[in-house]
């Protein structure tokens, strides 16, 4: 019997969350086989699946810096795939290489949308999803890059228990910056505080979370990380400093309501003359190598840590897997596995 592939395609746009078995459907169609490959294609099975908040405004039917995704498509993603045959001599069969292909267990793609993964010392396989993949380089470019805090300035990060916050956190105190974190659980929080290092870490789900978030910047905020939008930005704003830098990276707590909230305390901005700058990674990848390598050394000097919320279940609990993004239920970098990288292969 031929090989089968499941794919999870957009079935209808949500209005607010993502509805397991609504907002998409599951698809099993027959494999494509190296028999179907062309000049410069190759065949790629899923092992892993990054998950990333970013893909909840790709369902929005608006203009954005990507195309929505199209009723009926394959749901975007960036992959971790294994090689399983290839017409490039970009890839090799057994090569494991990044590329966006997408919610499906076999996926032709051709070899400009692929890189083979090579990993410097220390590095894990999924490290190349997260904290030296495009997660690690959105806090790269955003914090390093464009925020470029000083030593002696305070920078507050919001989500800095997730993905790209902790590592915009971290390169913040490699800077030599003061650094204010929020998350939404006291196990967040002492993740920030213990292992990653922060010097202030804030659970925003504290009744006293206001008042706390204030104390924790007496000299007011110099940079800004922006994951969440909504309340926490506003107290940003409150608390910024003049000339502070604030980078708008995400807005996780905006992206499932159906009226989105903007900050009350805009005029601040004036007030303070903040410099607002929105952030996609996109826009920096000639500097990707460059920004990798930086990223790489960090880390095997022991001054980048990372933390991963690696989900079993394949591919049908991708939908599940989504939603837990805007649960909480991740520490660091979420990604799905979808097949364990030491079964084999076969087509």
């Amino acid at each position: 019997m031929s090989r089968q592939s499941l794919q999870i395609e957009l079935a209808v746009r949500p209005e607010g969350d993502v509805i397991p078995g609504k907002t998409f459907r599951q698809r099993i169609l027959p494999a494509p086989t190296e028999a179907d490959l062309q000049d410069g294609q190759v065949l790629l099975e899923t092992l892993y699946l990054s998950f990333d908040p970013a893909m909840r405004g790709w369902l929005d039917d608006k203009r954005s810096y990507l195309p929505p995704v199209a009723i009926g498509d394959v749901m975007r993603g960036y992959a971790l795939c294994r090689v399983l045959a290839s017409k490039s001599s970009k890839a090799k069969t057994g090569d494991i290489v990044t590329s966006m292909a997408g919610f499906v267990e076999v996926r032709i793609m051709p070899d400009a949308a692929v890189e083979v993964v090579v990993l410097p010392p220390k590095a894990k396989l999924t490290d190349a999803l997260g904290v030296l993949g495009f997660t690690g380089l959105t806090a790269y470019y955003g914090m390093a890059k464009v925020a470029a805090p000083k030593a002696g300035e305070t920078v507050v990060v919001s989500a800095a228990a997730g993905a790209t916050g902790s590592v915009a956190a971290q390169i913040a105190k490699i800077a030599g910056a003061r650094v204010v974190g929020t998350a939404g659980s006291e196990e967040k929080v002492r993740w920030l505080k213990e292992e990653v290092g922060l010097d202030v870490a804030l659970n925003y789900k504290d009744p006293d979370f206001a008042q706390k978030f204030e104390e924790a910047t007496p000299n007011y905020i110099d940079v800004y990380f922006d994951n969440v939008g909504g309340e926490q930005l506003e107290l940003a704003l409150a608390r910024a400093n003049l000339f502070a830098r604030f980078i708008a990276c995400g807005a996780i707590s905006q992206y499932n309501t159906k009226e989105k909230r903007g900050p009350k305390n805009w005029l601040n901005i004036i007030a303070q003359r903040i410099t607002v700058k929105g952030i996609i990674v996109l826009d920096f990848m000639s500097e990707a190598a460059a920004a990798g390598a930086q990223l790489a050394q960090w880390q095997s000097e022991g001054k980048l840590q990372r933390q991963e919320t690696i989900v079993k279940g394949g591919l049908r609990a991708s939908e599940e897997v989504l939603n837990y993004l805007f649960q909480g239920k991740n520490i660091g970098k979420l990604i799905l596995e979808v097949k364990n990288p030491e079964e084999g292969s076969k087509l």
